[in-house]
């Protein structure tokens, strides 16, 4: 057969170099719209931690404020500063109580701290989403002073009872003031890192901004049936401030904006009981004993 009947000889010579194989890829490619994607959070957040590390800073301040600080408070004062009064009556001084509250927050606050910054590698301001407001904070704090409108409503329409656990601490003057600095500094901190920074976002990552803010002004409010004598008018006020505050820290992205406006709910509270009562020495003029 000549190479005109096959033209396939003619294109190839026969001293030519043999083709070079290419090798073939075996693994099936997915195109980009097959590749799984990262669900994205329903309300923007997207903390380094996980509901676990909040429950366990949740237990830590209860084992710590019910058990151990006060044992260790109470034991140290009626050896060294009231050894003639019973462990009842040193157990229940306004002085000493508070002093269990700061050692413990401060417990609970380096206990996050270790945790954002030692476990999770990440600043721990920025990882809570502190965000200063700037100027824009006298606001906020004027948010806490709107609040207290809902005090009045609630006084007039909500059964609330006439003491309460709470009133101990303003039995005496000094008492008061120490209650009021707490109430305007450590503790207004500590539960805004802890409700509006930890919890908040953990929540509002998997069910949304509404139910994040419901479920952290919930326990927020049942913290403190204890301190109203397990009154639900007293913790339905709290609960309703609960809700405010991680309303704002969910509309600003910000704790710092939240903490500026629970400042200024206590402190304007505290303010107005000091002055109806004549530098806390007649509480019973005060109309309500709420923050």
């Amino acid at each position: 057969m000549s190479s005109a009947e096959n033209p396939q000889f003619d294109s190839q010579p026969l001293d030519s170099e043999p083709p070079t194989l290419v090798p073939v890829a075996t693994e099936p490619f997915l195109p980009s719209q097959f590749q799984p994607i990262p669900p994205t959070p329903k309300a923007g957040e997207n903390p380094v931690w996980n509901g676990w590390d909040v429950l366990l800073i949740a237990g830590l301040p209860l084992l710590l404020t019910l058990f151990i600080v006060p044992l260790l408070v109470v034991l140290g004062a009626r050896h060294f500063v009231y050894p003639h009064q019973s462990w009842v009556d040193v157990a229940q001084k306004p002085a000493l109580v508070l002093l269990c509250y700061l050692l413990s927050y401060i417990v609970v606050a380096l206990y996050m701290f270790l945790l954002v910054e030692g476990k999770y590698h990440t600043r721990f301001w920025q990882a809570i989403r502190w965000n200063w407001p700037g100027p824009a904070g006298v606001s906020m704090a004027g948010v806490g002073v709107l609040m207290l409108g809902f005090d009045y409503l609630g006084v007039r329409f909500l059964p609330l009872p006439k003491t309460t656990p709470f009133n101990h601490f303003f039995a005496r003057p000094s008492d008061a003031y120490l209650t009021a600095v707490f109430a305007v500094t450590l503790g207004p901190l500590i539960e805004e890192i802890f409700f509006r920074g930890f919890l908040y976002p953990v929540v509002a990552r998997r069910l949304g901004v509404v139910w994040g803010i419901f479920l952290t002004a919930l326990p927020f409010g049942l913290m403190h049936l204890p301190q109203y004598g397990y009154s639900w008018g007293a913790v339905l006020i709290v609960f309703f401030v609960g809700v405010v505050l991680t309303a704002v820290r969910a509309a600003t992205k910000s704790v710092a904006s939240s903490f500026l406006a629970h400042v200024g709910y206590n402190g304007t509270l505290m303010m107005l009981a000091a002055l109806a009562t004549d530098g806390f020495r007649h509480m019973e003029k005060a109309a309500f004993m709420l923050f």
